[in-house]
């Protein structure tokens, strides 16, 4: 089967990529034919995301393996296919290619067809697609936007019942610097 993807971004008017990819090709066939599309450089960590009716992100299939921890699922782009997260019409992905901004295409597949493609093509281009890397600047403009929602939260210093009141000073007393030296 043949999948074809409409690939928009929220960052530029009238950008759209149109792909045909074979339904049984892997994430990171998708993920080169992406970026090959936009003309942008395969140096950069990238993630898709399957997404629910509301683009809520929901599995992650990476491009490395980051996750230390064996109680989560990890999906590699290298070793996981199309068909076995993206299946109907409709269904949806978004695709990371800025991890500091969190800067992402969002994809759907718009139809399924009957054949094969030799390899992943592009039949479509519309628009100048958004510069690949964030800059010094704009990370700080997104750090600094009072629209900004800070990923750290208000208890991200520990629990929001802390009393510094509460710490035992006395216990500090005793202590000699030259202890350590």
């Amino acid at each position: 089967m043949i999948y074809k993807f409409v690939i928009t971004t929220d960052e530029v008017a009238n950008f759209s990529r149109v792909i045909e990819i074979n339904s049984d090709a892997t994430f990171l066939e998708f993920n080169n034919a992406i970026l090959d599309s936009v003309n942008y450089t395969k140096d950069q960590i990238t993630s898709f995301f399957t997404c629910g009716r509301h683009w809520d992100m929901e599995t992650e299939i990476t491009l490395t393996d980051m996750d230390n921890n064996p109680e989560n699922d990890s999906y590699l782009m290298e070793t996981t296919f199309l068909d076995e997260f993206v299946k109907d019409e409709g269904d949806k992905l978004i695709f990371i290619f800025d991890q500091i901004l969190e800067r992402a295409f969002y994809i759907k597949l718009e139809e399924i067809k009957s054949g094969e493609v030799d390899q992943p093509v592009c039949i479509q281009k519309t628009g100048k697609a958004p510069k690949q890397e964030s800059t010094e600047d704009d990370i700080m403009n997104h750090i600094t936007s009072p629209n900004t929602v800070s990923v750290l939260g208000e208890d991200f210093y520990g629990d929001s019942e802390f009393d510094s009141d509460e710490l035992d000073a006395e216990g500090f007393s005793d202590f000699d610097s030259n202890d350590i030296l």
